[in-house]
């Protein structure tokens, strides 16, 4: 709930003062993912979010699962070595989408060759920095509306793929 706090507009010599909710524990987890193929000729952004409440292995797999099904077809997944990505509910969606879903895991310590480590930079260092809410909701319902912001501008989309240090096919990146 604390803000990043960044320069503001201020004049110099008069801080601005931001109030924030000390002292609560109150959050907002955000799991994402970007797609990415040959025949969409765009991006396509998938979240899904928590209020107080945080993303385990079970909500990964079932995140996971939900958006496997609107896709209809075969899908490579990479994530990181992260717990909630690992774990008998990760290894019975593995199971259960055998063959048409492939679980690729990447270093655990490598934010850099994740795309949507990128949109969390972008999300916590540009458009939510200096915000202090006044509660989970209300962090809630900015986080929804800057990745709804996010999920239909495709050059921020593609900014993210190529601010990563992995290695894309050329031809998926139009």
């Amino acid at each position: 709930m604390a803000p990043l706090l960044r320069r503001s507009w201020a004049p110099k010599g008069h801080p601005s003062v931001i109030r924030e909710k000390a002292g609560h524990r109150e959050k907002v987890s955000v799991a994402a993912a970007l797609g990415l193929a040959p025949g969409w000729g765009r991006l396509g952004l998938a979240c899904r979010t928590l209020v107080n409440d945080y993303f385990d292995n079970q909500a990964a797999a079932a995140f996971v699962g939900d958006l496997f099904e609107g896709l209809g077809g075969p899908a490579v997944l990479l994530w990181d070595g992260g717990t909630m990505h690992k774990g008998d509910p990760v290894d019975d969606l593995a199971a259960l989408y055998e063959g048409r879903l492939h679980l690729e895991r990447m270093p655990p310590h490598a934010p850099e060759l994740m795309p949507p480590e990128q949109l969390w930079a972008w999300l916590k260092d540009d458009r939510l920095c200096n915000f202090a809410p006044a509660g989970a909701q209300e962090l809630h319902e900015a986080v929804l509306r800057e990745l709804a912001l996010a999920e239909n501008d495709q050059q921020l989309l593609r900014s993210f793929v190529h601010e990563s240090r992995l290695p894309w096919p050329r031809a998926l990146l139009f």
